[in-house]
């Protein structure tokens, strides 16, 4: 039987848009994992959800136990207020960010994934480490381009 896999992600832009940076850190037992990448021009909410996706990519088997802690109501509430669900039956239409939710929905069920939400800067040294890991991201060159984002759709 295999035990749970506490997730712990945190996404940052320095502006809004403005480049954009992602921190995961993966516990599982003994065993901890740390991901980070940083984009040329994205959204925070881009980068909450993509920490979420990025660190589930990270699961090696199939039908693990996840707790996803993060600081983002904007992605706590759509799982866990199953709005994400409504947005689905509807083809995500006019949603933001839907290329990122497809993402994670394929990933998502896959697993079985609860989610925590947590408060941003309030010493909780795995949610502080992913914030540092996704600030250093995105001051760090050469960044990734966010190939779903587009200042054009007026969704942003």
């Amino acid at each position: 039987m295999k035990g749970t896999i506490h997730l712990y992600t945190d996404g940052a832009a320095s502006g809004n848009p403005g480049p954009g940076g992602l921190g995961v850190v993966l516990l599982y037992g003994k065993l901890r994992k740390e991901l980070s990448e940083g984009y040329e021009l994205t959204t925070n909410n881009r980068m909450e959800l993509l920490a979420v996706i990025r660190g589930i990519e990270a699961i090696k088997w199939k039908n693990a136990d996840v707790i996803v802690y993060t600081d983002s109501k904007y992605v706590s509430d759509s799982v866990n207020k199953k709005w994400l669900f409504e947005w689905e039956n509807k083809h995500f239409k006019k949603r933001r960010n839907s290329d990122l939710w497809i993402q994670f929905l394929k990933l998502y069920r896959k697993h079985n994934i609860k989610f925590q939400w947590i408060k941003a800067h309030n010493n909780n040294p795995e949610n502080e480490r992913c914030d540092t890991l996704a600030v250093q991201a995105y001051s760090k060159n050469p960044l990734l381009p966010d190939e779903g984002y587009s200042n054009d759709e007026g969704l942003f």
